[in-house]
């Protein structure tokens, strides 16, 4: 059954991760940032959806 402590507890996960390269590699995260801004729309797309695709593959297999 959906456990929103499961949901907070996923939001703070994500964040800390998100907050590890700016604050590791800030120069490194402006670089990737500067080429990402330089891939098309189509490209982004299906990295996006491959994202999604192993995050569920992923809670798929640990739940």
């Amino acid at each position: 059954m959906f456990n929103f402590t499961d949901l907070l507890a996923a939001l703070g996960l994500f964040l800390v991760l998100e907050g590890m390269a700016p604050f590791l590699n800030p120069a490194g995260l402006k670089r990737a940032l500067l080429r990402l801004s330089e891939l098309g729309d189509r490209e982004l797309r299906i990295a996006g959806l491959g994202s999604m695709l192993v995050g569920v593959i992923i809670l798929f297999l640990v739940r």
